[in-house]
């Protein structure tokens, strides 16, 4: 198994403790770019005109909120943290959306669906926290319809110099002290660069989509690298790794 994220357990009681400060923080510390970067990923969606979508680690749910200008009959949103639903139902009843949206607790590598249940599946800032990458990546594709859209937000490590270097300063030490002044939580936004530091970006990431059965597969880097989206679609079953 490839160990990417912490404990699951850690993860859960992290989410939970600093869920009322993290749609907040999420856009205090993207200068507000996680909006434009989710409306995106959703046009990445569009020409598929996908009728049933899984939102995997929703946390407070706006990604699964996003995706409902494309007019779905279905989304799920599923969460390992049950007060971060609890806010996002919250957010459900405020914009009267729960007749298209539902939330249920549940764990990105052991997904509660049958085989083949959706036609698409997204991510949001979560796929860098599962334990386990590769089985989290196999579920998602588990549960996806043969020729099924993947499309996955991630933040990611900008390149170019000097922005690279300034950015890096920012993220591993300015960022997790006003993450700590905001949330009250000493260590949650220690995590958070910890985190995106170790994730398998850009092309090593593609090849684990690759290896877990996705195929047509593409990345496109935002704002200078800060994020990235990643996309493919269900291929056939990958042969077994050695």
């Amino acid at each position: 198994m490839d160990v990417l994220g912490a404990d699951k357990q850690y993860v859960r009681s992290l989410f939970n403790a600093i869920a009322y400060r993290y749609d907040l923080l999420n856009h205090l510390l993207s200068g507000g770019a996680d909006l434009y970067w989710r409306r995106k990923a959703v046009e990445c969606l569009r020409a598929d005109a996908p009728r049933t979508i899984l939102d995997i680690a929703t946390g407070t749910g706006d990604f699964a909120l996003a995706v409902l200008e494309l007019n779905p009959e279905r989304v799920v949103g599923v969460d390992i943290a049950e007060t971060m639903l609890e806010l996002g139902r919250e957010k459900l009843r405020r914009r009267g959306a729960q007749d298209r949206v539902t939330f249920q607790q549940g764990d990105a590598e052991l997904l509660a669906f049958a085989d083949g249940s959706f036609d698409a599946a997204i991510v949001a800032f979560g796929v860098r926290n599962f334990e386990h990458l590769d089985q989290g990546l196999r579920e998602m594709r588990r549960v996806l319809k043969p020729g099924g859209r993947v499309v996955i937000l991630e933040f990611s490590r900008p390149k170019t110099f000097p922005f690279r270097q300034i950015y890096l300063a920012y993220f591993r030490t300015l960022l997790p002290l006003i993450g700590r002044l905001v949330s009250g939580h000493t260590g949650a936004y220690t995590y958070l660069p910890d985190t995106v530091m170790r994730f398998p970006e850009g092309p090593a990431f593609l090849e684990q989509l690759r290896a877990s059965g996705f195929d047509e597969l593409r990345e496109e880097r935002l704002t200078f690298g800060i994020a990235t989206i990643y996309t493919g679609r269900r291929g056939p079953v990958p042969s077994s790794r050695t």
